[in-house]
């Protein structure tokens, strides 16, 4: 059911916008703040800007954000992972540190702090919306590769004693092919169940940080853009923060439970 919904959302905010063709900027002060009707599903704005309009669009930079630095996350989580899980020794300790550093580590403070500080500047290279689009992916996958990382060096550490391992050792394998042939295929079940999860948490965090004015440009109305923007009209319009707040309360709900699902099917103790 939650992989359904999740489907629905997805094909929502990529096909939506082909179908309903409202600007998401077009301003009609004649109906602001209206609530859900025909003409606005959704209801409108305090400029009488449609909102179904501009969830459908701002869904898809949120989800974008979500997936997008899920796989930093977990890329840099395999690579610095598997470099702990099969060197071990010193090099092993060295890399587990510098993982605990980054554990103990104040999330959200530092990522205010770090979009504070080369916001402006990356936007000046690359565009206000891209600008911002690339900074928050790389803040955002780089304090939330540590659970990958802790959890593939524990896969390597069970797998590279295996016997199909030594058996491929005995017969000459060389150290990269051992990992990227044998051990690193073995320890991808529980890595894309942690995958789900980095996309629930890319999407609340880019959500809080748009909540609290550090996010998209204010013309770009991503769903937490859209609370930040709503929470002065609550008493006046409460569905202009109900539905932005609905979309990102289903996409983090149905993405932990397809994780859910997935840790169940790929879990090898499961009795079938």
């Amino acid at each position: 059911m939650s992989a359904v919904v999740l489907a629905m959302l997805v094909l929502a905010v990529l096909i939506g916008p082909l179908v309903w063709r409202v600007p998401i900027d077009e301003i009609d002060f004649t109906a602001r703040l209206a609530g859900p009707s025909w003409e606005h599903p959704l209801g409108t704005d305090d400029l009488g800007q449609d909102l179904l309009a501009r969830m459908l669009y701002g869904g898809r930079i949120s989800l974008a954000v979500g997936v997008t630095a899920m796989f930093v996350a977990v890329g840099l989580g395999v690579l610095i992972g598997s470099i702990a899980g099969m060197a071990g020794g010193k090099l092993d300790a060295a890399l587990m540190w510098v993982t605990d550093l980054f554990l103990s580590l104040p999330q959200l403070p530092v990522l205010l702090l770090i979009i504070y500080l080369f916001r402006d500047s990356l936007k000046d290279v690359v565009g206000p919306e891209m600008g911002v689009f690339i900074l928050i992916v790389t803040v955002i996958g780089l304090f939330n590769w540590m659970p990958v990382a802790r959890l593939v060096r524990a896969q390597f550490f069970s797998l590279r004693e295996k016997e199909f391992v030594e058996a491929a050792r005995a017969l000459g394998a060389s150290r990269i092919r051992l990992v990227v042939r044998h051990i690193l295929p073995n320890a991808l079940g529980p890595v894309i169940v942690a995958a789900t999860i980095d996309v629930a948490a890319a999407i609340i965090a880019e959500s809080t940080l748009s909540f609290l004015g550090l996010g998209f440009p204010p013309d770009i109305p991503t769903w937490g853009r859209l609370l930040f923007d709503a929470k002065d009209n609550l008493d006046f319009a409460p569905h202009w923060a109900l539905f932005p707040g609905l979309a990102i309360f289903l996409a983090v709900v149905t993405i932990n439970f397809v994780g859910d699902g997935l840790r169940d099917a790929l879990d090898p103790r499961r009795v079938q």
